[in-house]
């Protein structure tokens, strides 16, 4: 949906080696990797681990979106190495599969999807996913799913404390 607002940047994001791909009804110009035709070819077989195994855990796995805390909103990078790590955020903190973790964070940000969605991965926890946070719904949504975790950053919690008893 978001790929008319990258277009015009291809250009410069192709001089700094930056791979574009995208999920949607295409046509796509020459050098964006469209992604669903190569998941319809692809092979239900596992490719051997030396082709998907990283050459170095401190290389960059993926980008994130970071709201601009310091400065203007800028993609972060995100090695392998705290990729994985991720995968043990629930388990730090004494969660385990039998919770239900309650994510309203947004899922561009590391602590919606590294923390909230690979850490809910990591421990084999039901993920509970809000569309959007809302603090006049939030203690009816964690009684109507069951929730026993929730993730929060910033204001939240304040937010919650403010709404009547």
């Amino acid at each position: 949906d978001l790929f008319g607002s990258v277009e015009p940047l291809l250009p410069s994001l192709r001089e700094d080696g930056v791979a574009v791909w995208v999920l949607g009804a295409g046509p796509y110009p020459p050098g964006v990797v469209a992604l669903q035709e190569l998941l319809d070819e692809a092979s239900e077989e596992l490719e051997p681990e030396d082709v998907w195994e990283p050459q170095d855990m401190n290389d960059t796995c993926l980008y994130i979106f970071t709201s601009g805390t310091t400065g203007l909103p800028k993609a972060a990078r995100v090695s392998h190495l705290k990729s994985i790590m991720c995968l043990s955020f629930y388990e730090l903190v004494g969660a385990s599969s039998r919770d239900v973790v309650y994510l309203a964070l947004p899922l561009y940000h590391m602590a919606g999807s590294l923390l909230g969605i690979v850490g809910c991965i990591g421990i084999g926890a039901t993920c509970v996913l809000k569309e959007k946070f809302s603090a006049s719904q939030f203690w009816d949504d964690c009684r109507a799913e069951g929730v026993t975790v929730f993730q929060y950053i910033g204001e939240l919690c304040r937010y919650l404390v403010n709404q009547p008893q």
